[in-house]
């Protein structure tokens, strides 16, 4: 049966939150959705999903100031582009529109390499201002009275989401993790579901790291679980306080607003970075060029665009990457390894 009032339509907000909600897939594998060619349709992070939806809002309320005859989401399609246009006009960071732009990409199912995607600036490290210098905000924060929770961050490499969250069961040593993984490699390969081998892998990735002591991430960047290495001098410290918080206990009740966790956070993988890190004149050349016929470094990464020219250990970056919960070492290359 048909709607008993024909008059009832569904405004644009409604529309737009109907569309983005019915894409929630929190806690699936975005991995399996990719290889399954199913994830185009899909928003995998809770954080994500409150992210395209706020600027989707933005986009909404443009159209209703400017376009008020417009009261489809399929018509207001062909003003993607003008909005995301007048955002950049508006001087707003290069990231700031990339962000904007996937959120659209993802309402409308346009994919970046769709000739209708809106091609925004790209970014360039030396114009990133976040956690550089000092800024207002740090005013507003003493350093002394927050010295634990600075320590903690530096220790962990914790997003502040991820602090937030975390509570007195989710450190975790070395012989749990190792005793979890004789555990599953015990069981017959066959055996194991999806998240078991999911786990499996994030349990064997701690191998790379040093140290007896790390903090478990049931829900990072993606919805991805990891588990970390506490780092650093203040690792007594920072162990101490999460034994003597309860299992189901917040270790940090309140993380300050001002508190600069993502440069703590550089700092942590920075100093991964230098742990693992070979010379670069100790990396062997051992590649051919198949053009030039020339030796290379396969392991070794050069920084293009502002930091053209330096180089990088890949391996060590691998390492870093890890750590932080990023799959592409590229990334740590470009927001996390400072002053190398």
């Amino acid at each position: 049966m048909g709607r008993k009032n024909k008059a009832y339509s569904k405004d644009l907000h409604q529309q737009a939150y109907d569309r983005l909600t019915s894409m929630q897939a929190f806690g699936e594998s975005k991995k399996e959705a990719m290889a399954a060619g199913t994830d185009k349709d899909k928003i995998f992070s809770f954080n994500t999903y409150q992210t395209y939806w706020k600027h989707t809002k933005y986009f909404i309320k443009y159209i209703r100031e400017h376009y008020p005859e417009c009261t489809t989401l399929k018509k207001a399609k062909k003003y993607v582009n003008e909005w995301l246009q007048a955002e950049n006009d508006r001087g707003l960071s290069a990231w700031t529109i990339q962000v904007k732009a996937k959120a659209l990409g993802k309402l409308y199912g346009i994919q970046p390499d769709d000739e209708d995607y809106f091609k925004p600036p790209k970014r360039n490290r030396g114009e990133i201002k976040r956690s550089r210098g000092d800024r207002v905000r740090d005013g507003h924060f003493s350093k002394t009275n927050n010295d634990e929770l600075i320590k903690f961050c530096q220790g962990t490499g914790l997003r502040r989401s991820e602090l937030e969250a975390l509570k007195g069961k989710d450190l975790v040593t070395r012989a749990q993790i190792e005793a979890e993984i004789t555990r599953l490699e015990a069981a017959p390969g066959d055996k194991l579901t999806p998240q078991e081998e999911r786990r499996l892998d994030v349990l064997k990735d701690t191998r790379m790291f040093p140290g007896e002591y790390f903090t478990f991430v049931r829900n990072g960047k993606g919805g991805r679980e990891r588990i970390s290495p506490i780092i650093g001098k203040n690792v007594e410290q920072i162990v101490t306080r999460m034994q003597d918080t309860p299992a189901e206990g917040k270790v940090w009740q309140h993380v300050h607003k001002c508190a600069d966790v993502h440069a703590y956070r550089a700092e942590y993988a920075t100093a991964i970075y230098k742990a693992h890190a070979r010379e670069i004149k100790d990396i062997p050349y051992d590649q051919v060029n198949r053009g030039t016929g020339r030796r290379y470094q396969s392991e070794v990464y050069v920084c293009r665009k502002d930091e053209a020219g330096k180089k990088l250990d890949k391996a060590a970056m691998l390492v870093c990457s890890k750590a932080l919960g990023h799959n592409r070492i590229s990334v740590v290359a470009d927001n996390y390894i400072r002053g190398l």
